[in-house]
């Protein structure tokens, strides 16, 4: 009889503590407590695609000038759409008509890609898609008045975004990432008195943004001419200015990951890019990664606004560069690691 009375009281003990833990309510009675949420897993960052991105700026390229109002421009929104479709996820076309500088109406559409569209937590990456349709710099020799290729001022920031989505499909992450391409981005006046002739789309985009509230990007990202041999990329002054320890972060784990070749600490001047219109407008912090060469007439590379953006410039190295720090960013975000 003893033993069975022990073995009956273990048995109470391992039936009691496998029953939730209870505690009083207030009115008198117990109330079972709630399990905690399992902690989240960590996704590890992915190895960004290099040949992947460098066949993203050759397709577009393939289309020609992706000029506003044109059937390049069409055809290649179509093949964008598709794509990020494509890669899981969730498109916006934002349709817009913008008032070029030449009087031109221009039919422009922002393609926004979201990963997660109902996740608080949230980051924006953004690039421009269309090209210039002037080949107007002071370097151009020939066909000043002809549209360009634009291989890398615009080819190169989408062609690595499209890799980061094909990523966030393949290894899915639980926070929201909201990537946006700019329309009419290129469309401006050269030399121009305003500088708001540039960066149509991402004007209007910035007062119709397609997220608002508690679901509003905790801050931005924007790429332009990301994919050229040897680019430099300094720490550019509204990135500075408006989201100072975003770019800090940035280009100090660019550092870490063995790419301070690219990411170097030097202090770029102010540009008005389509970053500067998100960051006065909708309020968003964001940075610009943007090519700045030493000793260029422009600023610029000398392929800049010419016929020699082309294939020739893009180097898949560079792609992989930046490609590989924005992953970086976007999974230890998501992680709570940046």
């Amino acid at each position: 009889m003893r033993i069975f009375r022990i073995s009956f009281f273990l048995l109470a003990i391992a039936l009691l503590a496998g029953l939730p833990a209870c505690k009083s309510d207030g009115s008198g009675h117990a109330s079972v407590t709630e399990e905690a949420a399992p902690p989240q897993e960590k996704v590890p960052v992915p190895k960004f695609g290099r040949d992947t991105a460098y066949a993203f700026v050759e397709k577009q390229v393939s289309f020609g000038p992706r000029v506003t109002n044109t059937d390049a421009h069409r055809q290649c929104k179509e093949w964008l759409v598709a794509r990020f479709r494509q890669y899981g996820a969730q498109v916006i076309e934002q349709d817009f008509q913008a008032k070029a500088y030449t009087g031109t109406i221009l039919n422009g559409t922002n393609i926004i890609a979201s990963y997660n569209p109902h996740a608080t937590k949230r980051v924006l990456l953004a690039a421009h898609w269309d090209s210039r349709p002037f080949a107007d710099s002071p370097l151009s020799e020939t066909g000043k008045n002809e549209p360009i290729l634009g291989a890398d001022d615009g080819g190169s920031g989408v062609a690595v975004l499209l890799e980061i989505a094909r990523q966030l499909q393949a290894h899915p992450i639980e926070m929201g990432v909201d990537i946006v391409l700019f329309d009419a981005e290129d469309y401006g006046e050269s030399g121009g008195e305003s500088a708001e002739t540039y960066c149509l789309g991402s004007q209007y985009w910035s007062r119709n943004p397609h997220v608002s509230g508690k679901q509003k990007p905790k801050y931005g990202i924007l790429l332009d001419m990301v994919g050229a041999e040897g680019a430099r990329f300094t720490k550019e002054y509204y990135s500075s200015q408006f989201a100072p320890r975003v770019v800090d972060k940035l280009w100090k784990l660019a550092q870490n990951m063995g790419y301070g070749n690219y990411f170097v600490n030097d202090a770029g001047g102010g540009i008005t890019d389509d970053h500067y219109f998100v960051n006065t407008i909708a309020r968003i912090p964001m940075l610009d990664i943007i090519n700045r060469p030493v000793n260029t007439q422009t600023g610029f590379g000398e392929y800049w606004h010419t016929h020699n953006d082309n294939m020739d410039v893009i180097d898949a190295r560079t792609l992989r560069a930046v490609g590989q720090v924005l992953l970086a960013v976007v999974y230890r975000e998501a992680n709570g690691e940046f």
